[in-house]
């Protein structure tokens, strides 16, 4: 039982060491989530740009 809670412990404290460049840089998925955002905000406006105000 103490083996395998120093293996699993073990397992844990090499994954957190493991320092490595993502696969896709950070940059790229956050700019392309704000331009699907804007795309959808302005699909918004477009739609609801002909309706009249109550």
């Amino acid at each position: 039982m103490l083996s395998q809670i120093s293996l699993t412990a073990l397992a844990v404290v090499s994954a957190a060491e493991e320092h490595g460049e993502p696969a896709v840089n950070p940059w790229f998925i956050g700019g392309g989530v704000l331009a699907f955002l804007l795309f959808l905000l302005l699909g918004l406006v477009w739609f609801g740009g002909g309706r009249e105000h109550s």
